[in-house]
């Protein structure tokens, strides 16, 4: 995981606005498996959210200098 966080603040915007969209699509499918009970690893829901929330981040950070 700590290799993700290094690889995130290297990419530029628009890599991360692409990898945002992507993770949404699997929060969005996760989200469907846990109301039909098939998730199996439920921890992965809010792992996806906080590396969300450290794409935007990153982005503002760089929209900041």
């Amino acid at each position: 995981m700590a290799k993700d966080k290094k690889e995130d603040k290297k990419l530029t915007s628009e890599q991360a606005i692409k990898k945002i969209l992507m993770l949404k699509k699997d929060l969005f499918n996760i989200r469907f498996k846990k109301i039909n009970g098939q998730v199996e690893n439920p921890a992965q829901y809010s792992e996806i959210k906080k590396s969300i929330a450290r794409l935007y981040t990153t982005i503002n950070a760089k929209a900041s200098k």
